[in-house]
């Protein structure tokens, strides 16, 4: 058999494509990473129309080319949030803002088998996202989000996307400097905000991505 780690999570990602679209969201389905871009270029931004966009912080949705694209269009209004010019204030006032535009792209940190979206952040502005506020939330999603069931997700986040992400940031928690997570009180601390998303509440709002590659975090 040609490319046989690349069937191995075809076959997961056609269960949990299966289980997302039982909970209502919309599943996409992609070999690579550009063939996600173009995805989001030529089908789902052209459907909704958006106005105004913006996203939360993902290393599949940076290097997907997505911002990018987005920021160099010229058709939309976009709250950039990672807009390193900005002052931390700003940028946290971005954030709030961010909560009412029409789409919100972001990734997100796990996906169980059965169809659920489990996410930690910071500020909790993309659990926030994902929750309530945007019209529609895209979520591109690498293969190896994918986890049995929400013990493991949670364990996923804790010992591995955690501490490399306060490693990819420069933050200063014990984690960085252990390689996993202190249960620390760190002011820098970006394990705050939990949220766990079964269904996508309207139907359809909530747009996944599945992306036959190992991608971000």
């Amino acid at each position: 058999m040609d490319k046989p780690i690349d069937n191995y999570w075809k076959l997961g990602l056609d269960e949990v494509a299966e289980r997302l679209a039982d909970n209502g969201f919309d599943v996409y389905r992609a070999d690579t990473l550009d063939q996600a871009r173009a995805m989001v270029a030529d089908e789902i931004l052209p459907a909704l129309k958006p106005r105004t966009v913006s996203f939360g912080g993902s290393g599949t949705l940076a290097a997907s080319g997505v911002v990018d694209d987005l920021r160099a269009s010229g058709e939309y209004e976009v709250l950039d949030t990672w807009d390193d010019s900005l002052s931390p204030e700003a940028k946290y006032e971005l954030r709030r803002q961010a909560l009412l535009v029409d789409c919100f792209f972001a990734g997100t940190n796990a996906i169980t088998r059965d169809g659920q979206l489990v996410n930690l952040d910071m500020f909790g502005n993309r659990g926030g996202a994902i929750t309530f506020g945007p019209r529609n939330v895209v979520l591109l999603v690498g293969r190896n989000k994918l986890v049995p069931d929400l013990q493991r997700a949670m364990e996923r986040i804790k010992e591995y996307c955690a501490p490399v992400n306060t490693m990819r940031l420069n933050m200063k928690t014990p984690c960085v400097k252990t390689g996993y997570c202190m249960d620390c009180s760190s002011p820098q601390r970006i394990c705050n905000v939990w949220t766990i998303t079964e269904k996508s509440f309207p139907q359809g709002r909530i747009k996944i991505i599945l992306i036959n590659e190992d991608l971000g975090f």
